[in-house]
């Protein structure tokens, strides 16, 4: 039985839904490339996406995750994704603070057979740096 495009990614994403990073990348290709824009993570493989899936996991143990739209063009899959959740512990090197914290994100997915072959993740970093309490990185501050 093969699966659409769609279902692959319907599947990474109900894998990380439910705080199951082996479930998720279960789906990705060993071979995948990863680029995360906001983190500055391009062409990296498999691991980066691991290493992502596993530090919100550990983050926001109360995830919420929304998916507000899912279109499929052929090989290439696009989801809005929602990420929801209160941080309980240190997250992308900002100290934990308990902050509740919601940010938009796309997800662009490429899938050749059955596997997901590309992800290229974005968000933006200054409403994620605003939710965390923390002061924008790409202006001075004046003191």
């Amino acid at each position: 039985m093969t699966t659409s495009p769609r279902q692959t990614v319907e599947a990474f994403l109900t894998g990380f839904r439910h705080l199951d990073s082996d479930a998720a990348l279960s789906t990705v290709s060993a071979d995948a490339r990863i680029t995360v824009y906001p983190l500055q993570i391009v062409d990296a493989g498999r691991d980066a996406m691991a290493t992502l899936l596993q530090d919100i996991a550990r983050s926001l143990p109360d995830l919420m995750l929304t998916v507000r739209s899912v279109l499929e063009l052929g090989g290439v899959v696009v989801a809005e994704v929602k990420i929801e959740g209160t941080q309980a512990a240190d997250f992308l090197g900002v100290v934990n603070q308990e902050k509740h914290l919601d940010v938009d994100s796309a997800w662009r997915f490429t899938v050749t057979g059955e596997e997901i072959t590309g992800i290229d993740v974005y968000w933006c970093q200054n409403q994620l740096l605003r939710r965390l309490a923390v002061k924008r990185t790409d202006q001075i501050a004046i003191v």
